[in-house]
Parts: C-alpha cells; structure tokens; sequence
C-alpha cells in the first residue's frame, strides 16, 4: 500500500505541488487521488476497516506526503485526526456509522478545537441540555472548507472538560463560515473561521468527552509526532538543491545536499526513537522538534540559494517549500515548543 502511495506521490503530486499549493482545485485532484488510494484513514481500527498502520508507517507517509506537497499534508492530516478521534471516542454508534466511510471522500472531516489551547475564557462553549449541547463561540481555524464535508469541534464545558462532536462544514442557521483566509502559504487548503449561535450538537454526534488540560496533555504527546511534517519540509528543500545540481553540473550543491541529507537522517532517527521509547513529554523531545524545524528552514533557504535569483519567483519551488517551512513552524505549536524553537535559532 505505502509503495502505490509514495509513487502516487512522487509521480502525481510533487510535479504539480506550485499549482497545488495555489489552485483549489488542483488540490480537489490531489485530494481525490490519496482518497481513491484508500490513504485517508491510516490509522482506523480494523474492526472498522483498518488499516491500522503502525506509528512508523503513519509517520513516514506524513513525511512524504510533506515532502511532495505541503498544502496537499496539511489539509490530509486534518481529517486523518478526526479519524483517531473518532476511533478512540466512546460513541459507538458513530463510530460504526462514519469509520468505514473515512477511508474516501463520503465522509470527509476537518477539525476545529486550537482555540481549546488558548489561555483565559473560552471562546467556544458548551452548555448540556436535553438530548445534546448547546453551542456559542468562535472557531478560529479550521482548514478544509469547500473539500471537507463535516468539521469535528471541541467546545468547553463549564467544570473545564470539554465536548467534540461533528457539524456541518456549511452555513446553517446556527453557524456561519467566513471566506478563506489570505495566508503566506498552503491557502488552497480553505482555512476560515465559524462563528455558532445555539448550535444543538445531537448526542448521537457527539464524538467523546475530555477531561480538563486534555489538549494541552495531547500536544505533550505529539511533540515529536509532528516533527516529522518539517523532516519532509526539509527533504523537499533538499530535492530543490538536487535538481539545481544536475541542472548547472555543481559539485558543491551536490555537496551540500548529501550533508543536508545526513543531518535529516540523524534527526529522523532520534524522532523516531524519543518516540518509541516513551509518550512523556521530555526536553530531549522538545529539542529534537526544535531540531527538525531548524531544519525545514535551513533546508529551504538552501533551497533559495541553489536556485539562485529564480528563486524569487513565486512559481518556483523553493518559493513555495520556503513558506511551507513557515507552517510547519508553528503548526500546534505550544509554549514550551517555541521556546525550544527560539533557543535553537538563536544559540551562538
């Protein structure tokens, strides 16, 4: 399966990643193909239709999908969230209902719950009521407007928990969605905004219950997981370098490429090691992702300077994996991250 996927990748995405990461449509494509590869539910139970890949896996295909298109892994890994949500929920009728679907493009699911990270009041409440919750506030981000047929969205309760459930990724009487927003990168993927007005979550979508400081507990954990969208990043930069080697015949771009190359495998491998060794938040991690986005920028400014004043161009890659690099910079980022990040970038 993961073969198929990498070629599809490599043949169909990466040559076309410029009007990809520009053209909604393009992205509509590109997102049809991992769908009709069956890639959109990598972790599903087999109970529900597996595949149930292995963590390993999993991550290797969200490096290489990051490496190919980042627009294309930032709107994927939404929906591949909710279906880990979904899965590991307490409602069983839902999961029975919407898992087996996930796979294609029947089902569909962004997710709307970054605002749960914020300190202070929330923004988004929830008040139980007969039959379900009520639902007032704001959603700040949720990415795949227009490609996504259902967002998943976390609302807090007011004894600090707080409740996901799904609603329709379309204006009704009690949400309303803004236009995409302008953004430096990956702004095909439709990111927008909601406002909700007593919108009624039904019971029967509601996805599961967290306790309080869950997010923040899930962010620890995935400190190192998301490390591996900036490994990608950095390959892509790297590949840039690669193709402005054989194009001008330079030994020292060749050069530096493979100490790029070797420098990315020294992280991969300590990611993927912190990793297997425990879930607890260290700050052996907390470096290590610092490590690996320090890398998709320096790799991506390497880009830059192989590629020479085309650069500059906004149809050439190393424009694009540049402003990638951005999102993968912050991309659920936390407190302690950043200041990883900043100790890492500005170390004499």
């Amino acid at each position: 399966m993961f073969e198929a996927a990498f070629e599809f990748l490599h043949a169909e995405v990466s040559p076309r990643a410029n009007e990809i990461d520009g053209n909604l449509d393009a992205l509509r494509v590109a997102l049809r193909g991992l769908c009709d590869c069956g890639l959109m539910a990598l972790k599903r139970p087999e109970g529900y239709g597996g595949p149930a890949c292995s963590e390993p896996e999993f991550r290797a295909f969200q490096e290489e999908v990051a490496r190919a298109s980042g627009a294309l892994a930032f709107l994927q890994t939404q929906h591949q969230s909710a279906v880990g949500l979904i899965a590991k929920g307490n409602n069983e009728k839902l999961k029975q209902e919407m898992l087996p679907k996930m796979h294609g493009d029947e089902a569909l699911t962004g997710i709307a719950f970054s605002q749960l990270r914020r300190s202070g009041p929330p923004i988004t409440r929830a008040t139980k009521t007969d039959g379900g919750y009520i639902i007032n506030g704001s959603l700040p981000w949720a990415t795949g407007h227009s490609l996504f047929r259902n967002v998943l969205l976390g609302a807090a309760l007011d004894d600090g928990s707080s409740v996901f459930g799904i609603a329709p990724f379309t204006d009704c009487d009690t949400i309303k969605y803004s236009p995409p927003m302008r953004l430096a990168a990956m702004e095909s993927a439709q990111t927008v905004s909601a406002e909700l007005h007593s919108h009624f979550l039904p019971d029967e979508l509601v996805v599961d219950l967290k306790p309080p400081g869950w997010i923040l507990r899930n962010d620890m954990i995935n400190i190192t997981l998301q490390g591996f969208f900036a490994i990608g990043c950095a390959r892509a930069g790297v590949d840039v370098i690669r193709q402005s080697a054989a194009q001008r015949d330079r030994h020292s771009l060749n050069q530096a490429a493979a100490l790029l190359e070797k420098e990315i495998a020294a992280c991969r491998g300590q990611l993927q090691s912190a990793q297997a060794a425990s879930e607890e938040t260290t700050q052996e991690k907390l470096e290590l992702r610092a490590w690996a986005i320090d890398l998709a920028g320096r790799c991506s400014h390497a880009a830059v300077a192989a590629s020479g004043g085309r650069a500059n161009s906004l149809n050439h890659p190393a424009q694009r994996i540049v402003r990638e690099a951005i999102v993968f910079t912050v991309s659920a980022q936390t407190e302690a991250i950043q200041e990883a990040t900043l100790r890492r970038l500005t170390r004499s």
